[in-house]
């Protein structure tokens, strides 16, 4: 097991979190995550790292894989300048993940703790959710709920907007 799962694993292990993980080949959009036929499991989560225009604030926004994020909307309910997609330096700087591993529990990686990590209410409909363990090859399963709760115990900012 790489050391950027092992720290997920660890984190859900220690705070006692039910998950099941499905191995698979690196995927890096929905439409690969889609054709990996995994939606009985549940809910996929769409994963994306936006900053603001001043570089100042990075978001990870969590929302259902068919919702297509309104950029300006998200703006507006976050009262935040222009947002923008941040930059794979960004992405490495602040989460220590690559491109096509974005995932809430990339916080897991901030030491101080700057990512605001903002969900989309609906993914709160679901039993459970499936994001990447901060790695591609492999899909976690857990409750909504459970996923918010781990990045709260670790201390990011974390919202709920309905988006």
């Amino acid at each position: 097991m790489n050391d950027k799962r092992k720290v997920v694993y660890d984190s859900l292990n220690r705070m006692e979190v039910t998950y099941e993980v499905i191995e698979h080949p690196a995927v890096f959009t929905i439409e690969e995550m889609d054709n990996l036929g995994m939606e009985i499991k549940g809910e996929i989560l769409k994963n994306l790292f936006i900053r603001d225009d001043k570089k100042k604030n990075f978001f990870i926004i969590v929302l259902c894989k068919q919702k297509r994020a309104n950029l300006k909307e998200i703006r507006a309910k976050l009262d935040s300048g222009a947002l923008t997609f941040a930059s794979e330096e960004y992405l490495y700087k602040y989460l220590k993940l690559q491109k096509g591993e974005v995932t809430p529990f990339g916080v897991l990686n901030d030491e101080q703790c700057e990512v605001k990590v903002v969900f989309d209410s609906d993914i709160f409909s679901f039993d459970k959710v499936g994001v990447h363990p901060n790695d591609n090859t492999a899909t976690v399963w857990l409750s909504p709920y459970d996923l918010r709760s781990v990045i709260e115990v670790y201390g990011n900012e974390v919202r709920s907007i309905e988006l």
